[in-house]
């Protein structure tokens, strides 16, 4: 235990007394002692100094009663504990002593819990106060000396020091007072005759009696006595008990009895009648019972509380009608009942926790009163078994509500807890508090896909960025934590990256073609999609993914065999003995495509003769279907067609030769025709794109010479013309053809140019073809060859001599006519063997 002391800005010490013990949550005690009736404000303690915490504001420290009042206020930014109300001790706490009041101060995050108890100290504030203002006896003046006559005691709520400490008695010559006190320390005054009255000199007396605490200063209360001697009554009451006791339980109805005091007095008549009234009655303890003045019985004249007052002491006066008394104590116990049920007051409670907090956190801290006494108040605090939390213990009538086990928000995300709050009494009181906890989220959850792998299907040659299908992953966390987004692992599919293949959308997790996929080149694809949530740090997943490639009929079949060349010829032989059944030879073909797509089937589509051979439907054999005579040709020549099973269908032709011979040497004689019809087939295409370039160029310089030739003469007409005085007269030869003229060419196109001289010139002269034009075939090589012939027409003119009188005469002395001829024939190509 330590002793704190501070100094306030007034003339009293703080004295604080600190008391520290660990409990599971932090806790610390610690008592000051302040005086009553300080003003608002005035200090009261450093906390935060005595306390050691610097983190009053930070920790949102507050002050936690149960009280009505609060009579303190913590000052959080200086750390100090003031005054907040007056404080009266005789309010707060009665007779009790020591006076105190506790409260408890909470802190958050974390959560600590330190109590305060506040002594208050009793000032000199009330002085000693006598329930009537007169006290009035009647005394005989035959009373002997040496009889005592019991006073009114005072009453002082101060206490200590401070409460009635002594009696005075005015000065006088019949009476002294005389000062006792009760076994519960309260004094009370007796007035003892020291001198024989006498009636006729003195039938009255008038006192003072002055009660006097022991405060500084000095504060005191006056009763007046007021004395009336009467004739002798020699004999006083006296009770039969000295102190009597009694019981009553708390609650009890009004006029209850409890008890009754009997006083005898032996005097007879109106001098033996005994009257009895409450002396010294402490606080309203008059006001709670009531005695019947003549016959000593004592009820209920109010309600009774034993949380107020357990034990009430009251002093009974027995006084007969000659002014004799005698007084008695009668202490009634009150017996408590189980009336209050438990008060759960909760000081402090976190109302959302997280779930990764561990077992035995502090979830609330919360009091519990009960009123009632001994096992009516013992209180046992419980919450229901099947919640994952216990109560524990802490400072008196303070408990903890702690975790028991590890939270999971994914499988319970609240707790409605009950606390309840049971008293022993018979029967059992009880209470209950209901709290509301909520577990907040953490990333304690991975994402879980909703398949262990996902496989799917694609036809291949589909169209890039077709939706494949879509991954989906579920997260059992909360917002931000349960917000997933997918990825792709990188990963190598065939040497490439698989993002080169697919796509995948972070947020709907569908999965798309990045590419048109080729069965014949990737047949499926494996990878390896991730989920990753956004938590912090974020948690993921990962899944296989397999997309199967599946086969579209987009390959024809492919023939392995028979080989086909371009530059030999391969035929199969079969011996004219051959029998029905004969295997000729097998076309073997493959498709590089899958399942039904592959399944190929042999067809004969055209043979030289079709009654000789047949083709096997699913083997590609070729077999003889009748003997072969001799008068099956030796050349022939079979057209095999490979088709698939797709839908729609592929197929590839096969050409199979087959000589029917037993010889090779008349295989090799007949087939020479046959290679060159073979070769012919092979470059017909080429040589027609030959043969057309070459018609085009041909006509094409044949067209400019011609128009050459006709500028020309065209230019020699007109300087003829031009000497001449004669009229011209155009004629056309019927077979005339426009040189512009448009459309096909013909095999043989004329074109025939005409002009006159004068015949003094010259006589009518005719031109010849100028040349040929002929494609001719080399046998020994499998191209053309053009051979160009050009033969020129010299004209000769002959010298000019002068015009005779008969060509004069006519105008037209010659006509000369020139025609060109181009004939293009197309020539035949046969390849040799």
């Amino acid at each position: 235990m330590a002793h704190i002391s501070s100094e306030p800005p007034i003339k009293w010490q703080v004295r604080a007394f600190i008391l520290v013990f660990l409990i599971e949550a932090t806790v610390c005690q610690i008592r000051y002692s302040v005086p009553e009736e300080m003003r608002k404000g005035s200090f009261v303690g450093n906390v935060a100094e005595d306390l050691g915490i610097d983190r009053l504001r930070s920790g949102r420290a507050r002050i936690v009663t149960g009280e009505n009042n609060q009579y303190t206020e913590l000052k959080t930014d200086k750390g100090t504990l003031v005054v907040n109300e007056r404080i009266d001790r005789e309010e707060l706490c009665g007779d009790m002593t020591p006076c105190s009041f506790s409260f408890e101060i909470i802190l958050e995050n974390p959560i600590e819990l330190h109590r305060l108890t506040v002594e208050i100290l009793d000032v000199n504030d009330h002085a000693p106060t006598f329930k009537n203002d007169v006290i009035n006896l009647e005394i005989s003046e035959s009373a002997t000396i040496g009889s005592h006559f019991d006073l009114e005691s005072a009453y002082d709520p101060d206490a200590g020091i401070h409460s009635l400490q002594n009696y005075v008695l005015s000065p006088n010559d019949n009476f002294v007072l005389k000062q006792q006190s009760n076994a519960d320390g309260i004094r009370f005054a007796v007035m003892i005759l020291q001198k024989p009255l006498d009636r006729e000199l003195k039938p009255h007396l008038s006192l003072k009696m002055i009660a006097v605490d022991g405060g500084t200063p000095q504060r005191s209360g006056t009763v007046n006595i007021e004395i009336t001697v009467l004739d002798i009554n020699d004999n006083r009451p006296v009770f039969n008990q000295s102190l009597y006791t009694a019981t009553v339980t708390e609650n009890a109805a009004i006029g209850t009895y409890i008890t009754t005091v009997n006083a005898s007095d032996a005097d007879s008549g109106s001098n033996g009648l005994v009257t009895y009234t409450f002396s010294n009655v402490k606080g309203k303890s008059g006001e709670i019972f009531e005695i019947d003045s003549f016959t000593g019985k004592i009820t209920v004249a109010e309600n009774i509380d034993f949380e107020k007052d357990r034990k009430y002491e009251i002093r009974v006066i027995a006084k007969d009608q000659g002014g004799l008394s005698d007084a008695t104590t009668i202490v009634i116990e009150v017996t408590d009942i189980n009336d209050n049920a438990p008060v759960i007051n909760i000081m402090s409670f976190t109302s959302l926790i997280s779930e990764d907090v561990p077992p035995g956190t502090t979830i609330a801290v919360f009091n519990v009163k009960d009123a009632d006494s001994e096992r009516n108040g013992q209180v046992t605090c419980s919450v229901d078994s099947n919640l994952p939390f216990k109560i524990q213990s802490s400072l008196t009538n303070y408990y903890n509500l702690l975790s028991q086990v590890p939270f999971d928000r994914e499988s319970k995300p609240e707790y409605n807890i009950t606390i309840t709050a049971t008293d022993s009494g018979s029967p059992p009181l009880s209470t209950k508090a209901a709290l509301h906890l909520k577990i907040s989220d953490v990333n304690d959850n991975s994402p879980v896909f909703t398949e262990p792998s996902y496989s799917a299907h694609i036809v291949e040659n589909n169209v890039p960025g077709l939706s494949i299908f879509s991954v989906s992953a579920r997260d059992s966390d909360w917002n931000q934590n349960a917000r997933l987004s997918y990825f792709l692992e990188d990963t190598q599919v065939s040497g490439n990256p698989v993002s080169s293949y697919v796509s995948i959308s972070s947020e709907t997790g569908v999965i798309h073609a990045v590419r048109s996929f080729d069965y014949e080149q990737i047949k499926q694809l494996v990878f390896t999609v991730k989920a990753q949530d956004g938590g912090s740090p974020p948690l993921s997943s990962n899944v296989t993914v397999k997309i199967l490639i599946q086969d579209q009929n987009d390959n024809p079949p492919q023939v392995l065999y028979p080989v086909q060349t371009g530059g030999s010829l391969v035929a199969e032989m079969v011996p004219r003995s051959a029998d029905v059944g004969y295997l000729v030879t097998k076309v073997v073909a493959v498709d590089v495509d899958s399942g039904q797509n592959a399944w190929l089937s042999y067809k004969l589509q055209k043979a030289t003769d079709r009654a000789l051979f047949e083709v096997g439907l699913q083997n590609g054999e070729i077999r003889t279907i009748r003997q072969v005579t001799d008068k099956d040709a030796v050349k022939q020549r079979l057209t095999v067609i490979v088709e698939d099973n797709g839908q729609p269908s592929c197929s590839a032709t096969v050409i199979v030769n087959v000589a029917v011979a037993d010889s090779f040497p008349e295989v090799l004689s007949e087939f020479t025709d046959f290679t060159h019809d073979k070769e012919y087939n092979d470059n017909l295409t080429f040589y027609l794109v030959l043969a057309l370039a070459v018609v085009s160029f041909l006509f094409i310089t044949c067209l400019v010479v011609i128009i050459s030739v006709k500028i020309y003469r065209w230019r020699q007409q007109s300087r003829i013309l031009y000497h001449s005085n004669l009229p011209v007269i155009p004629y056309y030869p019927p077979r005339y053809s426009d040189t512009l003229g448009t459309g096909a060419l013909q095999h043989v196109y004329n074109y025939e140019v005409c002009r006159t001289t004068d015949s003094r010139k010259s006589d009518c002269k005719f031109g010849r073809a100028g040349s040929q034009n002929v494609l001719i075939l080399d046998p020994n090589s499998t191209g053309t060859m053009q051979r160009i012939q050009n033969e020129k027409s010299i004209l000769d003119e002959p010298e000019e001599s002068p015009p005779s009188p008969a060509a004069s005469l006519s105008p037209y002395r010659s006509l000369m006519s020139m025609t060109t001829r181009l004939s293009l024939r197309g020539a035949h190509m046969r390849p040799t063997l």
